[in-house]
């Protein structure tokens, strides 16, 4: 079936199933065989080739949603980040970044990447002169995230790439907290788009996994250094990705709602401080997210007025759950110091921005009013108990 002018919401149910030719069943059936017969050195089918009938398939689906010619499924999001990462950049080489990166990411580049050689830069703005100033001429690569975890800052997705073409320089950006649903990096001049298919594109908090969408020439190329670094997706995972990827379009668009209306609740709120949501006119990226999104996403940031603990916050909601991940159907909240930025020290996230008070707030699909409700009573109850100490 031809993606190229069939609705988004088609495009996850129908676009990269595997026929049931058999019984003709209504969903894929799972070919969990990890051998196949050998039929020519060019037809090679084995799970660690990124090849088998499930994995196939889901590549076309996330391909088509990302408006891209190919990809590549992992066993989870930093597999297919470093991979990524690695197979465009080698000793001697160069990569640019922004500041403002997931916890595991800047991780992986502080503390892997001297060993191969690699050096690197990090932009402290969203600045397109400064990622410009950046660039040295062993430069390979541009890397962005955007929106960012946590602070949800923008980058003009647009303008890197115009940057990167006239440098001859390949550009990859962490689309995961935009998703294919609000945002498609490759029709604005992208190279690579990475996901984190554990959070928005599985969405219900029961799947790790990672993806990758190129060009066929660049997919091609990941593929080569990816089958010696083993990082395949069982195809079990692969089956409950698929299954999941067919209401992307819906839980997403419901997470937005929920995110708009409780950011600006939020922002009005007398025991809240700062709101990070790039739906907000207050956001100081706001005008950038509002010219190449097409909605704002489901994930905010907020910080408490001083004096109101956000652990015992966290400990005093009854609905919304204390969780490690994000972008389940559930609403979830933690702490980036002590989860996702924690492998950070103290001044790497100061220079972030990142606050120890600081509560990074995943919106699911529940009723708006539920959700605020469950904040008020937990604020409610620190603010007694603080009284009563």
């Amino acid at each position: 079936m031809n993606s190229t002018k069939k609705g988004f919401n088609t495009i996850c149910t129908h676009i990269g199933e595997v026929k049931d030719t058999q019984f003709k069943g209504a969903v894929s059936p799972i070919y969990l065989s990890t051998s196949y017969a050998f039929e020519g050195v060019d037809t090679k089918r084995y799970p660690r080739y990124f090849n088998t009938p499930n994995q196939e398939a889901l590549c076309k689906k996330i391909a088509a949603l990302e408006k891209g010619e190919s990809s590549l499924i992992f066993g989870s999001g930093m597999a297919a980040i470093s991979t990524t990462l690695l197979a465009f950049l080698g000793q001697g080489d160069h990569v640019v970044l922004q500041r403002a990166l997931y916890g595991g990411t800047a991780n992986l580049i502080n503390e892997e990447f001297n060993k191969y050689g690699i050096t690197h830069s990090y932009v402290q703005s969203n600045n397109i002169e400064e990622f410009e100033k950046a660039i040295e001429p062993n430069t390979k690569v541009i890397y962005i995230e955007t929106p960012s975890n946590p602070l949800l800052s923008i980058v003009d997705i647009k303008a890197i790439a115009d940057l990167a073409k006239r440098k001859g320089v390949i550009t990859m950006i962490d689309n995961t907290f935009a998703s294919p649903v609000n945002q498609n990096p490759i029709s604005m001049g992208i190279d690579i788009v990475l996901h984190s298919a554990t959070k928005y594109l599985g969405g219900h908090s029961d799947i790790l996994a990672g993806a990758v969408i190129a060009s066929e020439k660049n997919i091609e190329t990941i593929f080569h250094l990816a089958k010696n670094l083993g990082g395949s997706l069982s195809d079990f995972t692969v089956w409950m990705l698929e299954r999941s990827i067919k209401t992307l379009g819906l839980r997403v668009k419901q997470q937005n709602k929920n995110a708009k209306n409780i950011a600006k609740w939020l922002e009005k709120h007398d025991d809240v401080s700062k709101v990070y949501y790039p739906g907000l006119t207050s956001h100081p990226d706001h005008h950038i997210a509002k010219k190449q999104m097409k909605g704002y996403g489901g994930m905010l940031s907020f910080e408490l007025k001083e004096g109101l603990d956000a652990s015992k916050f966290q400990k005093a909601l009854q609905l919304i759950k204390s969780s490690m991940s994000l972008a389940g159907v559930e609403s979830t909240i933690l702490s980036p110091t002590l989860t996702s930025h924690a492998l950070l020290s103290e001044e790497e996230r100061e220079a972030q921005g990142i606050k120890d008070g600081l509560l990074r707030f995943s919106l699911g699909i529940e009723e708006k009013e539920d959700l605020k409700n469950d904040i008020e009573q937990a604020l409610q109850k620190i603010k007694i108990l603080a009284l009563e100490h």
